[in-house]
């Protein structure tokens, strides 16, 4: 503190010898041109020093404001060299500072992470405070909901009034309670409340359990579908190759025996001649059924194989003209009107174009058969844009589908045709599903039935 003790010496001897002139000359009576400005110099002086002694607290006043807005972007420089001590002083605030900017370029780096894995999570997140205030919501949740946007619980009154209650409900258990969001979803609603900075805040996560429930039925149905083709291909291909075996065999051993001496033989001849053509006609009818049992069981194969989407941006307008012609062009049918409405002309959908193709034909074709003995049958596709959701709907005028068929409908190989394999609808919904959509269907027996495809 040299420098320092120096500034306040120099500063105190010229207030002491300015205060003793001005005392000299007052009491000597001088002229008020020779007092005055020795007093202005004396205040000058006597500021200054005060201002030369309190700037250690102006700076430490600078440096609690800087910690308080966390303003780190300061630097405590500008009076070291007036000692080794200030010098120090000043350094140690700067380190503090920089350790408050690294500490605060950490929090919100771990926020920016957090923050991005609760977007990507497959499970939709949420939070509020007790006045309904949203916090933090992840996209997975507003997709779940139908919206684009969440700022207060109040925003879910128009489209989901019974959720709200739930999630009112739920803040006080742990235990999940199971929201139904229309035709297509059912979520699993799980809230847990925590108090932070001493506010009670509730975190509630959202999880579509029907789609969970679908795929994991579907892993089982591939599953199984998988182990019954391998011991049914192992079974069978060895029985229709021993029968092709011994049919060779009869053809080219026991029936030109037969073929001839038919004309001299005798009756136990005759006998053994209509065995061979019995044995041959049976080996070539199990040789050809267990063909057919192969090719039969190996269709399945294309039930576990489905190629991942090669996504891209399709009309959806583009998309249902031409699965109407290919459909009409291969339906016997002729007199079925296909009818096709878009809510918007450019509406898209992000798919692939060849697979949704391939389920609407298939729709498409079981509407067709299902109207073969309707009079006036139609069938009309729509397309609307629902909010983030985009809908495309398959209606026909049919028969319609009974209550306890309809819950079965997309089970693999249930079929209610009489030469159906009742894999299109099961392909179908598996195929809506690795594009992270449903596949839904209602019916009204005798008025007609609605498949709609949910993007």
């Amino acid at each position: 503190m040299n420098r320092f003790a120096l500034g306040v010496g120099w500063r105190i001897a010229v207030m002491v010898a300015l205060t003793i002139a001005v005392t000299y000359f007052y009491l000597q009576g001088s002229n008020g041109l020779v007092f005055l400005p020795l007093f202005i110099v004396l205040v000058v002086i006597s500021v200054n020093l005060y201002r030369y002694v309190t700037s250690l607290n102006r700076k430490l006043t600078r440096f609690l404001e800087s910690v308080r807005y966390s303003d780190f972007a300061v630097a405590f420089r500008a009076d070291s060299n007036l000692g080794p001590s200030f010098h120090e002083l000043n350094d140690q605030f700067n380190e503090v500072l920089d350790a408050f900017r690294q500490a605060r370029a950490e929090k919100e780096a771990n926020l920016h992470y957090v923050n991005t894995i609760v977007q990507h999570v497959s499970v939709g997140l949420l939070t509020f405070d007790s006045a309904g205030q949203v916090e933090l919501v992840n996209q997975t949740a507003l997709r779940l909901l139908g919206t684009y946007r969440l700022r207060t619980l109040g925003d879910l009154n128009a489209t989901h009034a019974d959720l709200v209650n739930v999630l009112k409900s739920s803040t006080a258990s742990s235990t999940p309670v199971s929201y139904q969001t229309g035709t297509d979803g059912e979520l699993s609603v799980r809230c847990t409340a925590v108090r932070l900075r001493g506010r009670l805040v509730t975190v509630a996560s959202l999880q579509n359990i029907r789609t969970e429930l679908q795929q994991r039925e579907l892993d089982a149905w591939q599953n199984l579908t998988k182990v019954l083709r391998h011991e049914i291909m192992n079974s069978i291909t060895p029985i229709v190759s021993l029968a092709g075996t011994m049919r060779d065999i009869v053809e080219t051993d026991l029936v030109p025996i037969t073929e001839s001496g038919l004309s001299s033989l005798d009756t136990s001849d005759q006998l053994f001649s209509s065995s061979v053509t019995d044995l041959r006609d049976a080996l070539t009818t199990i040789e050809q059924r267990g063909a057919g049992v192969m090719r039969f069981v190996d269709a399945y194969r294309h039930f576990t194989t489905i190629p991942q989407p090669n996504f891209a941006d399709v009309s959806v307008a583009e998309l249902m003209r031409h699965a109407v012609q290919l459909t009409e062009a291969n339906s016997h049918k002729q007199s079925v009107k296909i009818t096709t409405t878009t809510a918007l002309p450019n509406l898209a959908i992000r798919a692939d174009a060849d697979q949704i193709e391939m389920v609407l034909i298939n729709l498409l074709k079981n509407a067709v058969e299902s109207l073969d003995k309707t009079p006036d049958s139609a069938i009309h596709l729509e397309a609307v844009a629902d909010g983030p959701r985009v809908i495309i709907s398959v209606s026909d005028n049919g028969p319609g589908i009974e209550p306890e068929a309809l819950e079965q409908i997309f089970i693999p190989f249930y079929t209610t045709k009489k030469t159906g394999s009742g894999i299109g609808l099961s392909l179908s919904r598996q195929i809506m599903q690795l594009h992270g959509g449903q596949l839904t269907a209602t019916s009204t027996p005798g008025t007609g039935s609605t498949f709609n495809l949910v993007f």
